[in-house]
């Protein structure tokens, strides 16, 4: 009856994070798509990320709790390949986090020409490239996953399919294997983090001393970048930039770092942004009003 009680509140957790996930993160893409005043490069990338963040949650989220109501805890094959190879694409695309920061750079740095630089071209581009950089940082992982043999075991320690738990049920020494995955996935992570948090020095550096006009807003927005790098990076240094052996916290990082920095982005992204705010009132207030004349 425990056991019962418990996995209850888990899928109620579950769901309830997954469906404030949707709601927040697609509250705010529609906002900055239906909001003239929010067509600026900075918001282009954030409703990116934003949905990079859903694509996420919705590789890893639906067959957890299919799981937890069916009481089913099997995957096939080549479902679990396919979890894998969606979800290394999507967190590959993650490089959007660097071109914020070239965004934030170049807003700081050429605010006179900031809108000739990031312009649509460029910004679609830099999107489209970021997506490129996680497709081929992808096909690396499953290209060294496929080529291990499996004969059992065929238990995973974790809720989803990943390189770390998938590569240690190999009937082969996998030795040489984990050193390419961290070589690969472990020193992107840390190299772009390392970038990060020196391009946001930087520019924190440029606001303090030569900003005048706007620095509390320029402050407020590159704050809120921060806390979302930190947020994504710090439990991916944790699980990829490490050779896969198991610890107490590999778990806890991993639902940290696939369910809740989803839902926790969205909120950080409107609760300190007071423009986003008046533009989600502002879509509230036209659908509300739409559906009265109705």
């Amino acid at each position: 009856m425990e056991q019962e009680n418990l996995t209850t509140t888990v899928t109620e957790f579950v769901l309830l994070v997954y469906l404030t996930t949707w709601l927040g993160n697609f509250t705010i893409i529609t906002t900055v798509i239906t909001s003239q005043r929010l067509h600026t490069p900075m918001y282009f990338l954030l409703a990116n990320l934003l949905f990079l963040d859903v694509r996420n949650l919705s590789v890893s989220a639906p067959k957890l709790l299919l799981g937890l109501l069916s009481q089913s805890r099997t995957i096939s094959f080549n479902e679990c390949i396919l979890q894998l190879f969606f979800f290394h694409f999507i967190a590959g695309a993650m490089f959007v986090f660097v071109l914020m920061a070239v965004d934030r750079y170049v807003a700081i740095y050429k605010p006179l020409r900031y809108l000739n630089i990031m312009n649509q071209g460029v910004c679609v581009g830099l999107v489209a490239g970021a997506w490129m950089g996680g497709f081929a940082h992808s096909i690396v992982q499953i290209a060294l996953v496929l080529r291990l043999p499996f004969c059992g075991p065929n238990i995973l320690d974790n809720f989803y399919c990943d390189v770390p738990q998938v590569i240690k049920l190999a009937c082969t020494d996998t030795y040489l294997v984990e050193l390419l995955m961290v070589s690969n996935s472990g020193m992107l992570v840390i190299v772009m983090f390392i970038i990060l948090l020196i391009s946001y020095t930087i520019i924190l550096i440029k606001i303090k001393k030569h900003v005048t006009d706007g620095k509390r807003k320029a402050l407020s927005t590159c704050g809120t970048q921060i806390t979302v790098v930190c947020l994504q990076f710090i439990p991916s240094t944790f699980i990829y930039a490490r050779p896969f052996r198991k610890f107490p916290m590999d778990k806890l990082a991993s639902v940290f770092f696939t369910l809740i920095t989803p839902m926790i982005n969205a909120m950080i992204y409107t609760l300190k942004n007071a423009e986003m705010k008046k533009a989600i009132r502002r879509l509230m207030r036209r659908i509300l009003f739409s559906e009265r004349k109705l």
